[in-house]
């Protein structure tokens, strides 16, 4: 395409493809060398699983990053975006087997080895989707630097961290209750637990007393099939209906053993009868209230919820699934008459997030991070600013989590993984912990040892991204060059799962924080404010959108949208307005591009005309506002900025008033004007390409030659000489304009026909607007303007009070009164069944008391409207009576 074509229309799905591959086959999101560079600026991708697809909170918080690099590298700075994907331990797994499931093969009957070779397979050929999927947005990372958290770098980062802890002794091993899968038959994290109330029953139960059988307590529980691992029954030490009981001992049903009664505070008094079963091995607080009484750990269930063999179970119950041990319980107990009533009961039932089954908890030796210490420093570093969180009010949110933490619990009875590096001795019963694989035992020299099965943590990793994607333990240059990062871009949802275990570690192992500023973004929810998912149809996928709008459009929605807060409602027909900007632009670019000659852009030129000299300082102060925008992580105003100045003051106002000196007589103003059209169309295309980089570049393009590149070009260089009379006078013409446009539409006024006009005002004001009167007349579509005295008045015209003068518009023939009158008449009525209509609906009270809190506002906003309408019609008709 020769820089005088372009296309009559703007196909998206015909340029940004061609734009992508220059980019993607060049060194364009490359770093650029430090000596030709203005400082050095990174961020590192939040890196996405590698099982995933592209969504919309992706397609977000990527366009958001992805802006920041675009501007700072317009700005001359070394960027890095630097690009990867997690292995994602329980996600992959399960996807891996769920593959093998069709196949009729368990991962068990495979083995490890075999298994990992799985899923090493698959992530081969299908892992790549979702990086895949970035490119099509435009995400500019430097893919060269790609990343895998089970890369041979970041394992040898792992391993080197998990040693190092070990050693300070922050890393330990422990028997502890930990929230057990038993599908997945691995420990989560708190943090990986959906809490959801349920429908379900709570069962009271008889325990008699062992001294005495006739007499018994009745204890209420939501998991009668856990009794077996009952090692108390507990009240309120200041309880008196139970104080005789503490200390004598009850007979726990069906099993024949007996268990104490014993005193602690954890009891409410006043749910159900005052005493509760106390199950340590198998409830949270229970294991608290066991600690505190020296109670046995009893475990009675496998790591597949199935009753245990063993003593304590009676072999009736013994391999029983839990659910099914449950229905005989309850049968046995009412059989024998034990069963007191089972009552109707709603509560909180924790699922995990991948498998959505019921979690037990449930007592295993776990690995686990000794957390406090590494706390502290980072609790200190956002206290003291050496971090801070944009929006700021999500540090309380930060330091309630990190001031109440618990140690965490890293392994995973996972394959996919890095495997923990400790290795078992069978004769001595030493654990050896260490960088490389040993051959024998660290304390007695045997070579009969075996690795430990569990994987870590999925988050360890990812813990260390920051660091250890930059070259760490090594001291690469990269890590001196980028190291902290500049911003980490993520949303609310993983501050606990990642943001605050990035800041734990990197300040650990690099004495520095990983990033200055934290920007936590808005969830992205339907119309509706719902979340999005499949089951409800209300998804919105990125990719049929960019395909539908472009990927431009998509982008500049979603800039358009991110104001600070939790979420963000998107509509599609957001995103179809916004495609309607791209055209707009690319109509504005195809028509100066057409009139541009031998024009070139000139940024040093000091335009003569006051319409040139206004669109360029109106150019300088929408940098300004877009600078200050970005700096301040005002996404939303950024774009707000971007949009007003291209559609509103390039567009509509500054390419229609450059018409007049395109096609006038002046040949000096004409060769001014090109220039200039071309000036600021370039720097307009510099402070846009951030959100929209496709259709800039390809504008660019058509602009300066096929060769030329405005990824790796420069933000616009703003003035500060611009004549501000010059702008006044512009400013002053175009509310001129504006009034006569509004009169016009106020009145029906065909757009195309020619009228007259008058303004009155003063001397001075006069000699300001005469000098803009070829322009306004244009405009405004004048037939003539004359100019009164101030104070002057026109009869039987429409008028419009400006800021010093006065517009009229003479209306005598130009309209057909009646007829107007009669159209604005019908329409008033229209308008008064509307407004009774509304008025009727928010009067009454069962609707609002009734109706969602948005259908009531929207019906309040529809009011309001109508109002205003009907306002605006009464003025008219007095205006037209008055002709």
């Amino acid at each position: 395409m020769s820089q005088q074509e372009l296309a009559k229309t703007y196909e998206p799905q015909a340029v940004e493809p061609a734009i992508n591959e220059q980019w993607l086959n060049s060194d364009a999101f490359q770093p650029t060398p430090a000596e030709r560079s203005d400082g050095a600026y990174c961020i590192v991708i939040p890196p996405p699983n590698v099982t995933g697809s592209l969504h919309m909170g992706h397609a977000f918080t990527f366009t958001i990053q992805d802006m920041l690099i675009r501007w700072q590298r317009l700005c001359g700075k070394s960027t890095l975006w630097q690009p990867g994907t997690d292995h994602a331990g329980i996600a992959t797994q399960m996807v891996v087997e769920r593959l093998l499931d069709k196949e009729g093969v368990h991962r068990r009957d495979l083995g490890r080895e075999r298994f990992l070779d799985r899923v090493w397979d698959w992530k081969e050929h299908s892992g790549g989707t979702i990086v895949n999927q970035l490119k099509r947005l435009g995400a500019s990372c430097d893919w060269s630097r790609e990343r895998f958290t089970l890369d041979e770098g970041l394992s040898r980062a792992v391993r080197e961290v998990f040693v190092s802890l070990y050693e300070e002794g922050l890393i330990y091993r422990g028997k502890r209750l930990v929230n057990w899968d038993p599908v997945l038959e691995t420990a989560v994290s708190d943090l990986e637990v959906q809490h959801e109330e349920e429908d379900g029953h709570m069962w009271h139960m008889c325990y008699p007393l062992a001294d005495d059988p006739s007499k018994h307590v009745i204890v209420a529980t939501t998991r009668p099939e856990t009794m077996f691992g009952d090692a108390a029954v507990a009240v309120h030490p200041e309880d008196e209906r139970y104080r005789d009981l503490v200390g004598r001992q009850v007979m726990l049903p069906l099993t024949g053993r007996t268990i104490p009664v014993i005193a602690d505070e954890y009891v409410d008094r006043e749910f159900g009868t005052g005493c509760v079963k106390i199950t340590p091995a198998h409830d949270f607080n229970d294991y608290e209230v066991g600690k505190r009484h020296h109670l046995p750990l009893i475990n009675i269930l496998t790591p597949q919820a199935h009753m245990l063999d063993c003593d304590e179970v009676p072999e009736k119950y013994r391999g029983m699934e839990r659910y099914e041990a449950r229905e005989h319980i309850v049968a046995d107990l009412d059989a024998e008459g034990l069963l007191h009533k089972i009552e109707q009961h709603t509560h909180q039932v924790g699922r995990g997030d991948r498998s959505h089954a019921v979690l037990e908890p449930y007592l295993t030796d776990q690995w686990y991070v000794k957390i406090q210490p590494l706390a502290e420093p980072a609790i200190r570093a956002v206290e003291d600013g050496d971090i801070r969180f944009v929006p700021q009010f999500w540090e309380k949110t930060y330091f309630e989590w990190m001031r109440n933490i618990q140690d965490w619990c890293i392994s995973r009875q996972l394959w996919w993984g890095h495997r923990i590096p400790a290795w078992y001795c069978d004769g001595c019963g030493h654990i050896t912990v260490s960088r490389d694989n040993p051959e024998c035992c660290e304390g007695c020299g045997s070579d009969k040892i075996s690795q430990d099965e569990d994987v870590l943590d999925t988050w360890f990793s990812s813990g260390l991204w920051p660091f250890s994607t930059l070259g760490w333990p090594d001291k690469t240059p990269e890590l001196e060059r980028f190291y902290p990062t500049n911003v980490l871009v993520t949303g609310f949802d993983i501050i606990f799962f990642w943001v605050a275990r990035m800041i734990m570690m990197g300040l650990k192992f690099t004495g520095e924080v990983p990033f200055r500023d934290i920007y936590i973004h808005a969830l992205i929810r339907d119309a509706e404010g719902q979340k999005m998912s499949k089951s409800k149809g209300n998804v919105i996928d990125p990719l049929e959108m960019s395909d539908k709008y472009g990927a431009d459009a998509l982008r500049f929605t979603l800039a358009h949208m991110a104001t600070p807060g939790r979420d963000v409602k998107l509509d599609e027909s957001r995103i179809a307005s916004n495609r309607n900007f791209m055209n707009k632009i690319w109509n504005a670019a195809r028509f100066v591009f057409m009139n541009r000659g031998d024009a070139q852009p000139d940024a040093t030129l000091r335009p003569e005309l006051d319409v040139n000299r206004w669109i360029l300082a109106e150019l300088d102060a929408t940098a300004s506002e877009v600078e200050k925008a970005l700096t301040e992580y005002r996404f939303n105003e950024a774009a707000s900025a971007l949009y007003g100045f291209i559609w509103g003051t390039y567009c509509d106002w500054y390419v229609e008033a450059a018409k007049v000196s395109l096609y006038g007589d002046d040949e000096a103003a004409g060769i001014e004007t090109r220039t200039v059209m071309l000036t600021a169309l370039e720097g307009w295309l510099r402070l846009l390409h951030p959100v929209c980089p496709f259709i800039t570049e390809t504008l660019w393009q058509s602009l300066h030659g096929p060769d030329a590149r405005l990824v790796t070009d420069r933000w616009h260089q703003r003035r500060d000489d611009h004549d501000a009379r010059s702008v006044s006078r512009m400013q002053k013409a175009i509310e001129v304009v504006s009034a006569i446009r509004s009169i016009r539409g106020e009145m029906n006024v065909a757009p195309g026909k020619r009228i007259a006009a008058a303004i009155a005002c003063p001397a001075a004001e006069r000699a300001e607007l005469e000098s803009q009167q070829l322009l306004i007349m244009n405009l405004a579509r004048l037939e003539t303007l004359d100019w009164l005295d101030e104070g002057a008045e026109l009869e039987a015209a429409a008028v419009a009070p400006l800021t010093i003068s006065r517009v009229y518009l003479p209306l005598a023939g130009l309209i057909n009164v009646g007829e107007e009158l009669a159209r604005l008449d019908k329409n008033l009525s229209r308008l008064d069944k509307e407004i009774a209509r509304a008025e009727g609906k928010l009067g009454n009270p069962k609707f609002r008391s009734n109706a969602p809190a948005e259908v009531v506002a929207k019906v309040q906003a529809e009011l309001d409207e109508a109002r205003a309408k009907h306002a605006e019609m009464e003025a008219a008709m007095a205006r037209l009576k008055a002709i």
